[in-house]
């Protein structure tokens, strides 16, 4: 049984079709993450906050799983996402530690 696409009427008439498209346009742009403003602290603040985020992500795995443990969590789901994005949260940080390393090294050994 084929369907029949004769009476397919499309959903955006023509005329206001510029002003849907803006209405979409604006939504789109509501939605996408806002860039911050650059803060006074600079590079060093944001390394440390960083690490603190990864730092809460490890207690929180943690924390889930001890409850999970003591049967006071009940969705492994939950504990399983949690323990792979502290993982995840070390091994980024552990990467960029090896790439800063590496290009210290780097500079170091340029001649002068």
């Amino acid at each position: 049984m084929k369907p029949n696409l004769t009476n397919l009427k499309p959903t955006v008439t023509t005329p206001n079709n510029l002003n849907e498209i803006k209405k979409v346009q604006e939504e789109v742009a509501n939605l996408s993450p806002k860039i911050m403003e650059p803060q006074d602290g600079g590079f060093l603040d944001n390394i440390k906050s960083a690490i603190q985020e990864v730092s809460d992500t490890q207690k929180q795995s943690a924390e889930l799983t001890k409850n999970f443990e003591l049967g006071i969590e009940n969705d492994l789901t939950k504990v399983m996402i949690q323990q792979q994005l502290s993982s995840l949260g070390f091994q980024m940080t552990l990467n960029v530690r090896n790439k800063v390393l590496s290009a210290y090294k780097d500079i170091m050994n340029m001649p002068v």
